[in-house]
């Protein structure tokens, strides 16, 4: 039979340990609402006010309201229905959402719409000229860069700001300057074969 005085040790060692581990989670609850009697329900959150948002998009202000943390994204895909940017991981890990922001390129789902105030937005439909697309859309096509389709929107955007960009001359170079944007197809020489084209060209004038 145990010995009383070994088992009463390993009871208040056990009920020690507990204690140490659940304390803290206890204290952050506790400092989380101060004022809370326990027990109470979380206080309920209230949004902030829509706020007026004038955004100038292709050539074209729009005048919106929007709730004050609306992304660049959704502003341009719910509000003004130009979905050509795509919403990809919403984390700004995919690149499917790359817009230029006054001739930058910036993840519009990282962008808060109000931020592009007086700046102008460039989306992929403000590319084209009429029937006359961009030359590095001519260029996907031609070099066939793409297959699903879904990154691009966001690969073309990308590759168009990169030619405005310090970026070296081999395809190494263009490689880690896309580096943003991902395709899960993986038509990276297709796409990089397309980019090549179309500094070759800027170059020749």
């Amino acid at each position: 039979m145990d010995d009383p005085n070994r088992r009463e040790f390993i009871g208040t060692v056990v009920t020690t340990a507990l204690a140490s581990v659940l304390a803290p989670g206890t204290a952050r609850a506790d400092a989380a609402s101060p004022h809370s009697p326990p027990g109470a329900p979380p206080p309920t959150l209230t949004p902030p006010p829509d706020i007026p948002v004038a955004l100038t998009v292709n050539g074209t202000t729009v005048r919106l309201t929007l709730d004050p943390r609306t992304t660049l994204l959704d502003a341009l895909r719910e509000s003004m229905h130009l979905t050509g940017s795509k919403k990809g991981c919403d984390h700004g890990q995919c690149g499917a959402c790359t817009v230029h922001l006054n001739g930058r390129r910036v993840l519009a789902c990282l962008t808060l719409a109000v931020m592009a105030q007086d700046q102008p937005v460039t989306t992929i439909e403000g590319l084209a000229r009429g029937d006359t697309l961009h030359p590095m859309q001519q260029a996907f096509i031609d070099r066939d860069g793409l297959q699903c389709g879904y990154c691009t929107p966001g690969q073309i955007m990308s590759a168009v700001a990169l030619l405005n960009e310090p970026c070296g001359p081999a395809d190494d170079d263009v490689r880690e300057c896309m580096s943003g944007n991902i395709c899960r197809c993986g038509a990276y020489p297709n796409i990089v074969a397309a980019v090549q084209d179309v500094r070759t060209a800027t170059a020749r004038g």
